[in-house]
């Protein structure tokens, strides 16, 4: 997006790649599609970046989806399944999105100029919801685990499958009506320039911004604190539990069980704290915006950026190091140690 587009500052969650912004002259962008009589700068570096990482991150997600089937996770732990699936999704659609803006010697008259911006607002667009979706459903989990884990007896009674998938869905309902009360009144396509994020009213823009970040960062980041600090605390008492019937001997199968739900929960808190990690100096940058519309940030942004879609990418590194029944699957494919075995 570029800042000073009608006076008004485009940056936002909502729309986290960039506007397009048409000139005649040369039938290429002044916006985040490098220009073809312009020397390579920050934009084209994080374009290029960006495409890499979508597709180190595309393979990722593809192999641990694998392996979460071939482990029979994927009925095990639903929802930890669907935020690896929205993961896949993203790095699939940060190929497509930042592919498009790489190719900057389009002509962007009639047919090619109609259709190319619209394909980029399609595609940014399902690459914010997925975003959106991803984002909330880290709360689903955290909800989930807190429950299963601090509150056992009534989980096992009153928690039921379909609570967790009407969860999801509602989810995805609240995501697209989200995105879509931004996309349409924000987005205009006239006479082939595309300009996305254009607000009418600075105070609309501002509460949007304030909402964005609180909504989507702070309050989630308090859900996923205070639920894994009570799961944390629970467990450690268990622990001390377990300790004692050890001593008096105890089940096998109930000590598996108690170590596979540790793995599942070590793996979501890493996950949980990545996210607040990465996504804070983006939320950061919005927040500046927010209070100062004029204040140039375009490399912090671009950076901030680039730490958000590293984050999405480097999530399944997450569930290969700490989700045993992954690592198990994920070791097994490995040629040299299959044929260690077999010796």
């Amino acid at each position: 997006m570029d800042g000073e587009k009608a006076g008004h500052n485009n940056y936002s969650m909502s729309h986290l790649s960039v506007a397009l912004t048409t000139t005649e002259e040369t039938g290429i962008t002044d916006g985040d599609v490098i220009t073809s009589g312009s020397s390579p700068g920050i934009k084209f570096y994080f374009v290029v970046a960006v495409v890499i990482i979508g597709v180190f991150g595309t393979a990722a997600n593809g192999l641990i989806l694998y392996a979460m089937v071939a482990s029979k996770q994927h009925k095990k732990h639903v929802s930890i399944v669907h935020q690896n699936v929205l993961d896949l999704i993203s790095c699939f659609l940060l190929i497509i999105c930042y592919s498009l803006r790489l190719c900057c010697n389009i002509s962007l008259t009639g047919f090619t100029g109609y259709w190319y911006p619209i394909l980029l607002i399609i595609f940014d667009n399902t690459l914010y919801l997925v975003c959106y979706v991803s984002i909330i459903n880290l709360a689903i989990i955290a909800v989930e685990r807190y429950l299963k884990v601090v509150h056992p007896v009534w989980s096992k009674k009153k928690l039921r499958n379909w609570m967790i998938y009407s969860a999801m869905a509602l989810d995805w309902i609240a995501s697209i009506a989200y995105t879509l009360s931004l996309m349409f009144p924000t987005t205009v396509v006239p006479d082939g320039n595309c300009d996305a994020a254009i607000y009418t009213s600075e105070s609309a823009h501002f509460v949007q911004l304030l909402w964005d970040v609180f909504s989507f960062y702070f309050i989630i980041v308090l859900i996923l604190i205070l639920c894994y600090w009570r799961i944390l605390v629970a467990i450690r008492r268990q622990a001390t539990v377990m300790a004692g019937h050890s001593a008096a001997g105890s089940g096998a199968g109930q000590a598996q069980s108690n170590q596979i739900q540790t793995s599942v929960i070590k793996t979501m808190i890493l996950v949980c704290a990545f996210y607040t990690i990465f996504w804070f100096p983006v939320n950061t940058v919005f927040l500046l915006w927010a209070f100062a519309p004029d204040m140039q940030l375009d490399t912090p942004y671009y950076i901030s950026m680039f730490l958000v879609f590293t984050y999405i990418c480097a999530n399944p590194f997450i569930y290969a190091s700490k989700f045993d029944p992954v690592k198990r699957v994920l070791i097994g494919m490995i040629p040299c140690k299959k044929m260690t075995e077999q010796h």
